[in-house]
């Protein structure tokens, strides 16, 4: 059976740094950068890439849907 991992993208722009998405996620995958966009804004993005399960909990709770969610299947090894 193949595996799947999800990936997420933020619209880093339209990020307001909520960090809602972060705390929903249930796999510690989200956190917010240090740096800021042009609005002066730290913005989510996957510091743990390899533990998105694409569950999809935090574009489902972000306030500004600038959350996509893909799930991408694995290959078998």
């Amino acid at each position: 059976m193949a595996k799947i991992r999800g990936a997420v993208v933020v619209d880093k722009e339209r990020c307001k740094g909520c960090n809602v998405c972060v705390v929903t996620c249930p796999t510690n995958t989200l956190s917010l950068a240090r740096e800021v966009n042009s609005k002066g804004y730290n913005f989510a993005y996957m510091e743990n890439p390899e533990a998105c399960i694409g569950c999809a909990n935090c574009a489902v709770v972000c306030p500004d849907s600038v959350i996509t969610v893909y799930k991408v299947k694995l290959q078998d090894a």
